[in-house]
């Protein structure tokens, strides 16, 4: 069952994008900012919960951990990670401890945009608004509206 989560997790983690450059890559960074709403709601939680949470222009907060070396990911580029999702109420949604593959421009916006804040064998926390995730729609365990927090380790990129 844990596995059919995951796996529905990185399913549902999966968006498209349609530009294409000279290097073959099919997708583009996102200009997506969360609606004021969403920003104030993970504002309040933030200030209650990690006060030294810096906001991000997309509307997203962040904590690095560790800023690793190395370089940093871009969209085009293929990421593995070790993380752990989390609902604000501190219940674990889907974690992967042993490093798994995706390409970022795959991914919810939040780590599109997140991710590359940090250099390989970094480490960075994301808090995450509905719009910078999965919206309004229901993934798994996760309901809909969700702010999504994860700690997420950039073990290397490609």
């Amino acid at each position: 069952m844990k596995k059919l989560l995951g796996f529905g997790f990185v399913v549902s983690m999966l968006m498209t994008s349609c530009s294409k450059d000279k290097n073959g890559c099919t997708y583009s960074d996102s200009s997506l900012v969360a609606p004021a709403g969403e920003q104030a709601d993970l504002q309040t939680y933030v200030a209650a919960n990690h006060p030294a949470a810096i906001k991000a222009a997309a509307g997203f907060y962040y904590e690095i951990n560790s800023p690793g070396s190395g370089g940093s990911p871009d969209i085009c580029s293929t990421v593995t990670v070790k993380y752990a999702g989390y609902l604000t109420n501190g219940t674990k949604f889907d974690e992967n401890t042993t490093g798994i593959y995706f390409h970022l421009g795959d991914l919810i916006v939040g780590w599109q945009k997140g991710i590359p804040l940090i250099q390989k064998g970094g480490s960075i926390n994301l808090y995450i608004p509905p719009s910078l995730g999965y919206g309004a729609s229901a993934a798994g365990s996760i309901p809909g509206n969700s702010i999504l927090v994860f700690t997420i380790q950039l073990l290397d990129y490609k």
